[in-house]
C-alpha cells in the first residue's frame, strides 16, 4: 500500500509530468464537451432514480401486496448486481434475446425497441441502478415518521396514499435530502462507468486523447480536475439547500438571501407609492 502514492507522485517527483498538458488540455472543447455530457447524464439518471425511488418506497410501506413485493424485488435486484455488468447488460447483452427474422412484425418491432444508444444504455443502466438505492433512501425517510400522523391524516378523511402524499413525504425531505446529496455526489463519478459503452464522456474522451498523444497521467489529471470540479460545487449547493430545509437556519440560506433580494424592489416600490 505504501508503493501506490510513490507510483502516483513519480512523474511529478522525476519532473515528468508536463503541465502545459494539463492547462492545454483543461479547457479544450472536445474535454469541455464531454464534461458538459457527463454532467447532463449524471443530471437525468438522478432525477429519474429518485422518481423511481419515491415510485418503489411508497407501495412497499404502505404494504400493498403484489405490488410491493415487486418493488422489493426490482430493489433486491438491482442493488446486488454490479452496476458495471448492468450497463453493459442493457448495451450489449439485451439485444442478442431479440429475434432478428422472425417474420413477424411485433418481433422486429421488439429487436428496433431492444438496440440501444450508448446513451439510452448508459442513462437506463444509471438510473435504474439509483432507482434502486434511492427506493431504501425514501423508505427510511417515510419510516422516520411516526406512524401516529398516518393516524390523524386518515382520522381526517384523508386515504393512506393523500396522507403518504401531503403529510408523511413533505416531512421525510429532510431525512432524505443528506443521502441523496451523497447519492448524487458518488452518480457524478460512477458515470463513468460508461465508457465501457463508449459513451463519450468525461473518462473516455480522456483516455481518447492520451492514446493518441500518450500523455496517460496528465489527461488523467485533466479528468479528475474536472470530477473534483462537479463535486465540489455540488458539495456547496448540498450544504445550501440542507441548511434551507432547517427551520432555524432557513433564512441564512443563500436561497432565502436571493429571495430577499429579489423582493427587495417592491419594497422600494412599495415604499415609493406610500
Amino acid at each position: 500500500m505504501l508503493e501506490l502514492p510513490a507510483i502516483v507522485c513519480y512523474p511529478l517527483l522525476a519532473q515528468e509530468f508536463d503541465f502545459g498538458t494539463v492547462r492545454e488540455y483543461l479547457f479544450r472543447e472536445s474535454i469541455m464537451q464531454a464534461a458538459w455530457r457527463t454532467l447532463q447524464i449524471s443530471v437525468l439518471a438522478q432525477v429519474i432514480g429518485i422518481a423511481l425511488g419515491v415510485l418503489t418506497a411508497v407501495p412497499r410501506n404502505l404494504k400493498i401486496p403484489v405490488l410491493g413485493q415487486a418493488c422489493g424485488l426490482y430493489v433486491w435486484f438491482f442493488r446486488g448486481t454490479p452496476l458495471l455488468l448492468q450497463i453493459i447488460f442493457w448495451f450489449s447483452a439485451l439485444p442478442l434475446y431479440a429475434p432478428d427474422d422472425a417474420g413477424w412484425w411485433i418481433f422486429q418491432y421488439r429487436h428496433d425497441w431492444l438496440l440501444l444508444s450508448p446513451f439510452q444504455a448508459a442513462l437506463i443502466g444509471l438510473a435504474v441502478n439509483e432507482g434502486a438505492y434511492m427506493s431504501e433512501i425514501v423508505r427510511g425517510g417515510i419510516e422516520s415518521i411516526e406512524s401516529g400522523q398516518l393516524d390523524a391524516s386518515k382520522s381526517l378523511g384523508m386515504t393512506r396514499l393523500q396522507a403518504m402524499r401531503h403529510v408523511i413525504l413533505p416531512q421525510a425531505v429532510r431525512v432524505i435530502v443528506p443521502p441523496t446529496g451523497n447519492e448524487f455526489n458518488a452518480m457524478l463519478k460512477n458515470s463513468s462507468l460508461a465508457s465501457v459503452i463508449s459513451y463519450p464522456e468525461l473518462l473516455f474522451s480522456a483516455r481518447g486523447v492520451y492514446a493518441r498523444n500518450y500523455q496517460v497521467m496528465e489527461l488523467l489529471v485533466v479528468a479528475s480536475l474536472w470530477y473534483l470540479f462537479f463535486t465540489t460545487v455540488w458539495t456547496f449547493i448540498q450544504a445550501e439547500i440542507e441548511q434551507a430545509l432547517r427551520p432555524e437556519r432557513a433564512q441564512d440560506s443563500i436561497f432565502a438571501r436571493l429571495r430577499r433580494a429579489w423582493a427587495l424592489p417592491d419594497r422600494w416600490t412599495r415604499g415609493g407609492e406610500g
